[in-house]
C-alpha cells in the first residue's frame, strides 16, 4: 500500500525540484525527506527518483505516479470537506491568504460577516504575495487564499489548486498632478491606443513593485507594450506609499484600482487598457468544506462596487 503522505513528498518534489526545497517548505530535513521517497520507492516497486550527485529526477514511472497522487489528494480533500461538514460545519481555525489591497479593501467586510453568520470559525488572515500562494495551499499552510493577475502577466495554472473568479479591475498610470491634462486626454482615447500614454514617461523615473511580484511584472510588460523598458528608481510594494512618492514628484507608476482609493492631492490618474484579476483559490476538492466554502461566499458578498467579477472595461 502506497503511504498518502510519501506520494504528498513526490508531489512538492516534482513542483519544486529539490529534496532541499521540499524539506524547507514542510519543515523536514532533506534527510528525512530522501528517507521517505526512498520508503516509497520500495513500496512502489521501481525506482522513482533518478539521482545524479546531488541533483534529482524524476523517473517515468515517478512522473506518472505524481499524476496519479494529484488524483487521491484530490479525493482525500474532498472526503475532508464531507466530514468537515458532517461533524460541525463552518466552524474551528481557518487559514486565509490574500495580498495587500485585497486585505485592506475587501477582506475586513467579509471577516465582519463571517463574524455574525458563523461564528464558531476562526479565520485568520496573513498577507501574502500571490506568487507564493500555491506552495502556501499545497503545503497546508492556508487553506483559502486571494490571487490574482493581469493581462500581461497571466496566470498558469497551478497542480493540486483550483481557482474561481472574484472581482476584475483597471490598471491606472499615476503620474504627478501637471500631468493631469494628459491624463484626462489618455482617458478619452479608445482603449487599444491608451498604452500610447506610457510611451510619453519613457524617460521618467519609474517606481514598481520589489523584482519577483506580479505588480513589477505587469508594469515592465505593459512599458514594453508599449516600446521601451522602465527606469526604476523606487520599488516599494504598498500602494499607498507608492501614491505619496508620485505625489512628490519621484516618479510615475502603474497601479491597480484598489490602490488608487483616496489618491494624495498632487497625483493624476490615467486608465489604461490592462486588467487585474482577483480569484479565489484552495486545494483541489476544497471547494466544498464548509470553512473555505463560507469564507468564499463572503468576499464575494464583500468586493466592492464597480469590480464584479469578469467585469470588463469599458
Amino acid at each position: 500500500m502506497l503511504d498518502v503522505r510519501r506520494l504528498r513528498l513526490l508531489r512538492e518534489l516534482a513542483l519544486r525540484g529539490t529534496i532541499a526545497a521540499v524539506a524547507e517548505a514542510l519543515a523536514f530535513t532533506p534527510s528525512a525527506v530522501s528517507q521517505q521517497l526512498t520508503a516509497l520507492e520500495r513500496e512502489a516497486g521501481v525506482p522513482l527518483l533518478e539521482r545524479t550527485g546531488r541533483r534529482v529526477r524524476l523517473t517515468p514511472a515517478g512522473e506518472n505516479l505524481v499524476r496519479h497522487a494529484e488524483a487521491v489528494l484530490e479525493r482525500l480533500e474532498r472526503a475532508a470537506a464531507e466530514l468537515a461538514e458532517v461533524r460541525h460545519g463552518p466552524a474551528g481555525p481557518l487559514r486565509i491568504g490574500a495580498f495587500p489591497t485585497a486585505t485592506r479593501s475587501i477582506v475586513p467586510a467579509a471577516l465582519a460577516e463571517l463574524a455574525v453568520r458563523h461564528p464558531n470559525l476562526e479565520p485568520m488572515v496573513s498577507e501574502i504575495d500571490p506568487a507564493g500562494v500555491a506552495h502556501a495551499l499545497r503545503a497546508g499552510d492556508l487553506d483559502v487564499a486571494l490571487i490574482h493577475d493581469y493581462d500581461f502577466v497571466p496566470a498558469l495554472r497551478e497542480p493540486g489548486l483550483d481557482t474561481e473568479p472574484l472581482c476584475g479591475e483597471s490598471m491606472y498610470l499615476a503620474t504627478p498632478t501637471p500631468a493631469a491634462a494628459a491624463g484626462a486626454a489618455a482617458a478619452a482615447v479608445p482603449a487599444e491606443a491608451r498604452l500610447r500614454v506610457l510611451a510619453h514617461w519613457r524617460d521618467a523615473a519609474w517606481i514598481t513593485a520589489t523584482p519577483g511580484t506580479l505588480c513589477e511584472a505587469v508594469t515592465v510588460r505593459a512599458c514594453q507594450a508599449a516600446g521601451f523598458s522602465p527606469r526604476v528608481r523606487h520599488r516599494v510594494d504598498e500602494f499607498g506609499t507608492v501614491l505619496a512618492l508620485v505625489a512628490a514628484g519621484q516618479g510615475v507608476a502603474v497601479v491597480p484600482q484598489l490602490g488608487v482609493v483616496d489618491p494624495p492631492a498632487g497625483v493624476a490618474l490615467a486608465r489604461l487598457p490592462v486588467r487585474r484579476r482577483t480569484k479565489v483559490a484552495y486545494r483541489s476538492g476544497g471547494a466544498a468544506h464548509p470553512g473555505v466554502a463560507a469564507v468564499t461566499r463572503a468576499l464575494r458578498a464583500a468586493v466592492p462596487e464597480g469590480l464584479a467579477a469578469g467585469e470588463e472595461e469599458p
